[in-house]
């Protein structure tokens, strides 16, 4: 697979979300389908894992390290710290990046990871209660420790991003972003442009919902968070599908699948964006990895984005009270 540089960190062009694998979409798989998606990943070129300490809690990070420790050398791991999680795995509602939280947090990382440093750490969402420049602080003593290689924030605004970025460099910001999410592009990538920063879209894939497998008669199971998104309403999915019309409509033309015009659509904005789709399943991960072959011309771009411009996208992409934490 081509490679891709995040500020100074080198990756496959796609990455692998992890998160899916125990958390979020419904029951967890089992555990030797999980490290054997994981393997397979790494088999066909995939370098860039991402996961979090709050994926689980846990045991995302655990399964991660345990799919990874035999091709340690040959892969980059992403994980991330600022949720108010106990060391025994009660979870408050908030959010901590206290400095003290954060060097436990990565301590903690490193051992369920399996692994002597963490190649990319990611502040999970902005702390209000904690100065981002405390937070960019702590981090910049891991990376002196030889803990962490390189800091990363998630879900920030164009502001927080300059102000922790003077005090150590970012190398990735990390926020939602595809076709039917376009929150990203006004302020927050032109400063990742300008600062030399890389940007990875998670659910580039819109939960899946631009892979064109998910309709209005879709049912939800009630561990999956999609059954309370308000754009994963019956009303908001019907209305929504003029997104995946337009995906297969360019997908037919392309000899490809939505899924892949979508993937390829993101490759295609800027040489330092990093997509991380995951899956669960051995063809769909085939089948994301094709999407890095797939050549979108100057002509096709501008189609797609007169169309898009004209679909009224239906229902937010979060619930308001997981909305209120981004773009601080």
């Amino acid at each position: 697979m081509k490679k891709r540089t995040l500020g100074n960190l080198e990756v496959s062009a796609l990455g692998f979300g992890c998160m899916g694998l125990t958390y979020g979409y419904g029951p967890a798989i089992e555990k030797p389908q999980a490290i054997d998606v994981i393997r397979k990943a790494v088999d066909r070129g995939v370098t860039f894992f991402d996961t979090a300490e709050a994926y689980g809690p846990f045991a995302n990070e655990e399964l991660v390290g345990e799919a990874l420790r035999p091709h340690r050398e040959r892969v980059v791991i992403a994980t991330k710290f600022g949720f108010d999680i106990a060391p025994d795995g009660q979870r408050s509602s908030g959010l901590n990046s206290k400095p003290e939280h954060i060097r436990q947090v990565a301590e903690a990382s490193l051992k369920r990871l399996k692994t002597d440093v963490i190649d990319l750490f990611y502040q999970h969402r902005v702390d209000p209660n904690v100065p981002i420049e405390d937070v960019a602080g702590a981090v910049k003593d891991l990376i002196q420790a030889g803990k962490v290689k390189h800091f990363g924030l998630s879900e920030a605004g164009a502001k927080t991003i300059r102000r922790a970025h003077a005090v150590h460099p970012i190398t990735a910001v990390q926020s939602e972003y595809s076709l039917w999410t376009r929150d990203p592009e006004p302020d927050v990538l032109p400063t990742c442009e300008e600062l030399g920063i890389g940007f990875v879209p998670w659910s580039p894939l819109g939960q899946g919902f631009l892979t064109g497998k998910i309709d209005a008669s879709t049912k939800f199971e009630s561990t999956d968070f999609r059954a309370v998104f308000p754009r994963f309403t019956e009303e908001a999915r019907k209305a929504n599908h003029a997104v995946v019309d337009l995906l297969n409509q360019i997908a037919r033309r392309k000899n490809a699948t939505p899924a892949q015009i979508a993937l390829a659509w993101l490759l295609a904005q800027k040489p330092w964006i990093v997509p991380i789709p995951g899956t669960t399943k051995i063809h769909r991960l085939e089948e994301n990895i094709g999407s890095a072959s797939v050549e979108l011309t100057s002509d096709d771009l501008d189609e797609i984005n007169a169309a898009a411009s004209k679909i009224p996208i239906q229902g937010e992409r979060l619930p308001e009270s997981i909305l209120r934490m981004s773009y601080r």
